[in-house]
């Protein structure tokens, strides 16, 4: 039975920490009752001589639980579970797993709130926020139910009567590689179109954020899948490579880093395993002078700050047209300065705690960095103190806008990944395309304008593979998210996310003789 200890003054909800596990100790840490493993149906421990490490509380900075990592003989039990599990699961028929995954949908909307707290203690983002990542995966596991029924080949009439045909067939044991940022949702976005095809996954979330994942194997599991067709292992590095290398893996799936990233090819290559990469990004937002400014500064904000600006398709390198930057600075950093930073768990609050104090650290080097190579910090960049006791060992900073910025500063060249923003100003509509297109990366990209020739002709040049106009930063379901360049490879969400997730058999039908040349 988990119980709470009088002896800790906590602040976070019961039903978050009961439904995830948790139970708190006098110590001011807390362990995790059963473990965060789960594979072939249930929770499952570690290694018993494996170090543990620490996890983190980012609003508070406190010790949440103690992550066990797997080695080489847990994620052979999770890939074998995994495929068992496969062939049970493939040979249903997409109705029949529709139902599942509608259920499991149906789980998550009864659960919003305590899956939602508990994404907040684990991740430091705002309630608000968190509610709304838990309603984006459960829409996409509907979305794909709806799916599973449909997928079909095609039929080629041959001269003769003969004919061909194609099946659209599952790989087999996906693995799932999930980032910090967005845990329930990244899960939910990779598990959804697998499972719609007919596969099974073993997923391992970032061992900051472990928690949520293993929530969703529990959802899952009560909605009826079979044993071993979702499964969770925790660790880093080492547990990543043995994922990717398996024999029994036939695809991989990545969000994080490009450095990790192209390991992950590297490695994924040495077996012709298919990947999709969702990688990093340094994404231009261009704001022209017959904007509508109001709207503008809304996208700008919501290109910057989502997520405490942990975002990786963050429009972070705002380019204003010179006519309106006064404007356009003035009111950008009013409307900064009123962020309410704070607790994640109230109400009102708009930006909560940075993921871990070493992520917190490496922001703020930005902010010094950019200062300087001559940038000037117009408003924020700092360290944040909240005046609640509880919340004073927490990750907080001043969501930063910096100008007189150039393209050769660190901070607009480099992914910075916190609540920076860059302004650049910009002249003409061929300067601006140009300098926009300036980088190695090309996950997402913005304009602003009331001119809708502009607008098409403009996002026709922008070299990103997600192109917002009039609005940044939303992702329906419905709709391919991924990036060009070095930002990844392969899509996710939308229709075609079921071509990375499924093979083509071409079969042959002769309705005559053999013509033979022999």
């Amino acid at each position: 039975m988990l119980r709470r200890l009088a002896s800790l003054p906590l602040r976070r909800p019961a039903a978050a920490l009961l439904a995830a596990g948790v139970r708190c100790i006098s110590s001011g840490s807390v362990e995790i009752t059963p473990p965060l493993n789960f594979w072939a149906g249930k929770r499952r421990t570690g290694p018993e001589k494996c170090s543990k490490d620490n996890v983190y509380e980012p609003a508070t900075g406190r010790v949440l639980c103690q992550l066990e990592p797997c080695g080489g003989v847990e994620v052979d039990q999770a890939v074998k579970a995994a495929k068992l599990a496969f062939g049970y699961w493939s040979k249903m028929s997409g109705m029949e797993r529709a139902r599942v995954m509608i259920e499991a949908a149906h789980i998550i909307e009864s659960s919003r709130e305590e899956i939602a707290e508990m994404e907040v203690v684990n991740n430091g983002k705002s309630i608000t926020e968190a509610r709304l990542d838990v309603d984006s995966a459960r829409v996409c596991i509907e979305y794909y139910a709806g799916l599973a029924s449909t997928l079909a080949g095609q039929h080629v009439q041959l001269p003769g009567g003969s004919f061909a045909y194609t099946r659209r067939e599952p790989l087999g044991v996906c693995v799932g590689i999930g980032a910090w940022n967005y845990p329930f949702q990244i899960v939910a976005w990779k598990s959804a179109p697998a499972l719609a095809c007919g596969n099974s996954m073993v997923f391992k979330p970032s061992p900051v954020t472990p928690v949520t994942a293993v929530m969703l194997a529990e959802i899952y599991a009560k909605a009826g899948v079979p044993e071993g067709l979702f499964n969770v292992v925790q660790g880093g590095q080492e547990t990543g490579s043995l994922l990717c290398q398996h024999p029994d893996v036939a695809k991989v799936s990545f969000t994080g880093s490009v450095p990790t990233g192209r390991k992950i090819m590297e490695m994924a290559s040495k077996g012709v395993k298919p990947v999709t990469l969702e990688l990093g990004g340094k994404s231009p937002l261009l704001i022209f002078k017959d904007s509508d400014l109001e709207n503008a500064v809304r996208g700008a904000l919501m290109a910057n700050f989502l997520s405490q600006g942990q975002v990786c398709s963050n429009g972070t390198r705002v380019f204003v047209q010179k006519d309106i930057l006064p404007e356009f600075v003035k009111e950008v950093v009013k409307r900064t300065q009123a962020i309410e930073i704070g607790d994640p768990l109230l109400e009102s609050t708009r930006m909560g705690a940075l993921v871990s104090r070493p992520h917190l650290d490496k922001v703020l080097s930005f902010v010094d960095r950019a200062k300087k190579e001559g940038a000037t910090v117009l408003c924020g960049g700092e360290s944040y103190v909240p005046s609640d006791p509880k919340l004073r060992g927490g990750y907080y900073m001043t969501p930063c806008i910096l100008g007189n910025c150039t393209d050769d500063m660190t901070c607009v060249k480099e992914e910075i990944f916190g609540p920076v923003m860059s302004v650049l100003p910009f002249e003409t509509e061929d300067e601006v395309l140009q300098r926009a297109n300036d980088t190695s990366l090309g996950l997402a990209a913005g304009v602003f304008t009331r001119d809708v020739r502009r607008a098409h002709r403009v996002v026709e040049h922008l070299k990103a593979g997600s192109c917002f106009i009039n609005n940044y930063n939303i992702t329906p379901v419905e709709v391919p998210f991924g990036g060009f360049k070095m930002s990844g490879i392969g899509r996710e969400n939308g229709q075609v996310t079921i071509e990375f997730y499924s093979q083509l058999k071409t079969v042959f039908v002769e309705m005559g003789d053999v013509d033979s040349l022999f």
